[in-house]
This record gives C-alpha cells, structure tokens and sequence, in this order.
C-alpha cells in the first residue's frame, strides 16, 4: 500500500495536532538583502528555508551560517535546500534526504505529492497557490483546487505561491510560506 492510499492524516481537525510551524520564509537572491529584517519579523517558532541557489558554494555556505545563526537565535526552525549536511533542521526540496531532521518537498500537482509522500517527505510545500513575481503568467493551483490537492496529501501541506497575509486569509488556510509576500521582504 502507498503512502498516498493511506487515509489522509492532514485536515482541518489536525492542524491544532501538528508541530510544523505555521509561517515559513523561503531565501532567494530577490530577498537577499531584507532576510534579516524578515527573519527578526517573524513570530517566534516560524521556518525558514535557505535556498540561495544563486551563490557558489564557498559564498552560499558562508550566508547559510550567519542566516541560521540569527534564525536559530529567534527561535526559528532551519531547513537547507541542496545535498549538503550543513547541521540544518531538515531539507527542502526534491533531493534526497541529506541528514536527520524533517523532510520537505515541493509538489505541483497530485502526482508530485503522491511521489512525495512516498519518498518520506514529512511536509510539502504545495505551490503555486496564487501568481508570482518569479513566473509571471504561469499557471497557478487557485484556491479550490489547491484545497484538493491539500485534502488529498497524508502529509501536512504548507502553500506557497505568491503567498501573503491577505491571500492567506483568503486561502483560509493557516500554513503558508512566502518568498516576497512578508513585509520586510517587499520589494522598496
């Protein structure tokens, strides 16, 4: 039996039940310059998940430091995307498992969380929900059929895409994560 025949583990009732933090901020060279601010904006307990593929490897090693030193300081969960065992909390993305912690994937569509949930993930950061800077024109879920897929995961869905407090609320669901959609990761 797959992970994804199970009987789903994740709904309305559950979200009081799980310990994922509600909010998350994902880095990206776009909002490089404002993590600090964005990290210390935070509500205490939030996720913060280091990406900064646009760095080599000596760089991006040295911002994951000094990013998760000041997350870690505000309470803050640390999740790395890539293959490096960096001493994060968990990983993120569509990469195997690099060490112990929590597991995060990214998922599209209802083959892609079906994948996910089978491969171990212990959340999937569903997306994307609305339009985004990053591609604009694209393709977006909506809110009804980013509920469907999310009622269909066995594992906690976190929405992403072009997430914000005012669209989160219009989503109506209570976890989300944003790239730019937090304010002191807006663009001035």
């Amino acid at each position: 039996m797959s992970a994804f025949s199970i009987v789903s583990r994740y709904s309305a009732r559950m979200i009081s039940r799980q310990t994922l933090p509600l909010l998350w901020l994902l880095s990206d060279a776009r909002n490089d310059t404002r993590l600090e601010a964005a990290l210390r904006s935070l509500p205490r307990g939030s996720g913060f998940v280091f990406r900064h593929y646009h760095l080599d490897a000596t760089a991006r090693r040295e911002r994951f430091e000094a990013l998760a030193r000041l997350a870690r300081e505000l309470g803050h969960l640390v999740i790395l995307a890539g293959d490096q065992d960096w001493g994060a909390d968990g990983t993120y993305g569509k990469t195997r498992p690099v060490g112990p912690g929590l597991q995060l994937a990214t998922a599209h569509d209802e083959a892609e969380i079906r994948a996910a949930a089978e491969s171990g993930a212990d959340a999937i950061f569903l997306s994307p929900v609305f339009p985004t800077s990053s591609h604009p024109g694209a393709p977006t879920l909506g809110i009804e059929r980013f509920h469907a897929l999310a009622q269909r995961s066995p594992v906690p869905v976190i929405a992403l895409g072009g997430m914000t407090h005012e669209r989160a609320r219009e989503l109506d669901w209570p976890r989300w994560g944003a790239i730019d959609g937090l304010p002191s990761t807006k663009s001035a």
